[in-house]
């Protein structure tokens, strides 16, 4: 059973007083996280090296003031919908709804990560327990009708359990009282060599998906689902993340390197491996589970750090990668991409598991 030997401490004050706490949950392989109950944010992730040696392997800030404006949402919960819906739109059981519009890339506004302040940007409530013999942390938040133009009441919750066979267990679940979209995901960056140590383009990867969704000029889906066999995309072997990350071809030209939605190679909603992340040098190994169809591959080339990063390290460009299980971006507005459509009566529950290990 995981424990916690550290319950809690203070994290900091958002602006209307309120107070922000670090939680953390450590095992007896060395492996300990730090949450925030202010954006469900990781802000620290500790795992042993094939020496021994523990290093903090995602990026985040020191100071919770630096995560309130932090343009590449480290570590964040993310939520209602994460990644892009175009023109912040979509068209529901006849009514159409217009959403935030808080970004603008190529000049195609959309509605990203939910908006001006999406799930990354709550206080959301927090409660220590009990899950599967393992100690967890629970948090809680009601979006309100309107929120971000979303419609419906939504009761959404988060559960992180830390386990004694080092996975980090990421269960989402979520009701509403309206019909309503949702794309709940979890936005870590991680560096298998430590936060701040270098670029991640050397890390091998693979990715379990023979298809993927190319985007237009705004990083928004067009709709095609393409195969991924003979371009760079192709992950299906594992090999060095970043041996074709400059090739000069359209879809890697419209994102500066990988920013894309891979079609998991899955059917039905059981737990199966998405990707696998290694870091030969010193040995660790990231797997990530999980029940969603995709996986957003961002390889980090637009890293934009709020000040400087945890230990005054300084993040370079692709000094992080993040694996964000998922459904497809722009999902309401194509009907051939899985629905995320919740409904009254309907439970809204997905489960991403971060497994470590070493080679």
């Amino acid at each position: 059973m995981s424990k916690i030997k550290k319950s809690k401490e203070a994290f900091g004050k958002l602006d209307d007083g309120r107070e922000a706490d670090l939680y953390i949950l450590e095992n007896e392989n060395g492996m300990k996280v730090e949450i925030t109950n202010y954006g469900g944010i990781i802000v620290r992730l500790f795992v042993p090296d094939r020496e021994g040696e523990i290093e903090d392997i995602v990026l985040g800030y020191d100071n919770l003031e630096q995560y309130f404006d932090d343009p590449n949402y480290f570590g964040a919960l993310i939520g209602r919908y994460g990644n892009r819906i175009a023109d912040g739109k979509f068209e529901l059981e006849g009514n159409t709804y217009q959403l935030e519009i808080n970004e603008k890339p190529a000049g195609h506004p959309c509605c990203l990560h939910g908006g001006n302040k999406g799930f990354n940007s709550m206080l959301w409530t927090a409660e220590e327990i009990t899950l599967n013999d393992n100690k967890a942390l629970k948090l809680t938040h009601l979006s309100e009708d309107g929120e971000g133009g979303f419609p419906g009441n939504l009761k959404a919750e988060v559960f992180y359990t830390l386990t004694e066979d080092n996975k980090l267990k990421v269960e989402y679940r979520a009701e509403t009282d309206q019909p309503t979209v949702i794309n709940l995901t979890q936005h870590s960056y991680f560096n298998l060599k430590g936060h701040g140590n270098g670029s991640i383009e050397d890390h091998l990867l693979y990715i379990n998906a023979d298809h993927f969704t190319p985007v237009n000029e705004g990083m928004i889906p067009t709709g095609e689902i393409r195969e991924v066999a003979d371009t760079p995309f192709d992950f299906t072997a594992i090999g060095e993340l970043g041996k074709d990350i400059n090739t000069d071809i359209e879809q890697l030209g419209f994102t500066g390197g990988y920013d894309h939605n891979w079609v998991l190679n899955k059917e039905g909603e059981a737990l199966e491996l998405a990707a696998r992340v290694i870091e030969t040098h010193n040995g660790r190994q990231m797997e990530v589970w999980t029940t969603e169809p995709g996986v957003q591959f961002y390889s980090g080339n637009g890293i934009d750090t709020n000040g400087a990063g945890k230990e005054n390290k300084s993040y370079k460009k692709r000094g992080g990668l993040c694996l964000e299980t998922q459904h497809y971006p722009d999902s309401p507005n194509h009907d051939n991409f899985p629905s995320t459509v919740l409904r009254p009566g309907e439970k809204y529950k997905t489960v991403t598991e971060f497994h470590f290990d070493l080679i």
